[in-house]
């Protein structure tokens, strides 16, 4: 089962370009108290877009509209230019850049096409959170352990002019809606 486990994230690491990895409030705020590592990593990155402002404002539009349930539907933007909704709050650990996490995602374009899936796999991932896209390591950061959060992750911070495979292209900005499930498991 471990060796499946294994094999299945090195699959989905290695197709994702992953490097080495086993309140009714509408209004916009800047949450520059939460960004845990904010330093020169990210402080080269381009501010957003009017094209990405729009689209990640679409985005959390419709996501608004399937939450209602949400006491809070702020979104909340780093100054890195990363953008995020908590859906559900966690009450455990936070992890740092150095931690493993233990997650359940799904990874879709901004139109909704889902690229990748643990969910729909029914199999949660581990990776350590240093060796995957800078939009993913600064924004499990912000979480804690049992939380749930959709972070829209700018072109810059995920794999820029590259792009990752046939189905993220050029500059492709990505909304990943993460459960973090685990700060450093055992498993």
């Amino acid at each position: 089962m471990k060796a499946k486990y294994l094999a299945l994230g090195a699959i989905l690491l290695g197709a994702l370009g992953l490097s080495s990895c086993k309140s009714e409030g509408n209004k916009e705020k800047a949450d520059t108290a939460a960004v845990v590592d904010a330093d020169a990593e990210y402080a080269e990155a381009p501010v957003l877009t009017e094209r990405q402002l729009a689209t990640s404002d679409s985005v959390f539009k419709a996501l608004k509209g399937k939450e209602k349930l949400l006491a809070d539907t702020t979104v909340y933007t780093t100054p890195s230019g990363l953008r995020y909704m908590v859906l559900k709050k966690g009450e455990g650990k936070k992890p740092l850049k150095t931690d493993a996490v233990k997650v359940h995602y799904t990874g879709t374009l901004p139109n909704g096409t889902v690229f990748d899936s643990s969910v729909e796999r029914g199999e949660p991932i581990t990776f350590p959170l240093n060796g995957v896209i800078p939009g993913w390591t600064e924004g499990l950061q912000l979480m804690q352990e049992g939380g749930k959060t959709v972070f829209y992750i700018p072109s810059a911070l995920a794999y820029g002019p590259n792009g990752a495979g046939p189905q993220i292209g050029p500059n492709q900005d990505l909304v990943f809606e993460v459960e973090l499930i685990q700060v450093n498991p055992e498993d």
